[in-house]
């Protein structure tokens, strides 16, 4: 077992913008033994933008915690351990806002942490968060409005239903840089709720790249949104997945 300790915090915001997406062209993104995950034929990947505060071991003081910005691009997955189906999500690529969470990427947080600059804007009704990443390889912009419901297109045929899905990807597995391991962490919280948001624009270079995804193989799907979640992080042990792996 990891001896890292786990890490506290709180979800000040956290939005799922997803995208539906090919099966096949997924497939290929992914190491052994992830598959995607299907719902109705379709694969589903997404951007993870979420700000925490009071990020802490569990020793530190609330007062003590981090506060930062951050954004993965994720794909659901699932595979088999032991003999059972498993299921959560893989991560190619993780940003943040946050000088220290950069450097820790890979120590006390799962995976290289690319550093970015973030620009936020929201309020009651509205958020337009907006990211480009140090090195130059990443931007991403996502506005989204509050709303009551979820689009007539998305393969998610209630809220409940989408809420359920994404609930599944607790745990998530993200690549080394030039090394076949694969950092497993899960988010434990508190209280799980989500509430759909509507896009009106979703933008990202890793995810819109026609290297990746051919044209006519992704298209936006729904966005979820939550807000003030206790949370937890925790180690899972690492998985191998047989080839040498180089973020994106």
């Amino acid at each position: 077992m990891s001896l890292l300790p786990s890490i506290h915090g709180i979800i000040d915001r956290r939005v799922l913008a997803n995208y539906r997406a090919q099966p096949d062209v997924v497939a290929r993104l992914l190491p052994a033994p992830f598959r995607p995950k299907l719902i109705r034929g379709h694969a589903i990947v997404g951007i993870c933008l979420i700000r925490l505060r009071e990020i802490r071991a569990g020793c530190v003081p609330r007062q003590f915690g981090l506060a930062s910005e951050n954004a993965a691009h994720r794909v659901a997955v699932e595979w088999e351990q032991e003999g059972q189906r498993r299921e959560g999500v893989y991560v190619p690529r993780r940003d943040t806002s946050s000088k220290l969470t950069a450097l820790a990427g890979g120590r006390l947080f799962s995976g290289p942490h690319h550093l970015a600059r973030f620009d936020v804007k929201e309020d009651d009704a509205s958020l337009d968060v907006a990211f480009h990443s140090e090195d130059d390889s990443v931007a991403v912009r996502v506005r989204v409005r509050m709303t009551f419901d979820l689009p007539a297109a998305s393969v998610f045929r209630t809220i409940g239903e989408a809420s359920q899905f994404f609930e599944g990807g607790a745990v998530g597995y993200s690549a080394r840089p030039d090394s076949s391991q694969l950092d497993g962490i899960e988010l434990q919280c508190a209280q799980w709720h989500v509430t759909p948001l509507e896009i009106d624009e979703l933008r990202s270079s890793f995810f819109d790249d026609p290297r990746r995804f051919p044209s006519g193989s992704i298209e936006p799907d729904c966005a979820l949104l939550m807000r003030g979640i206790e949370h937890e992080w925790r180690w899972r042990e690492p998985m191998y997945c047989g080839e040498t792996l180089t973020n994106a």
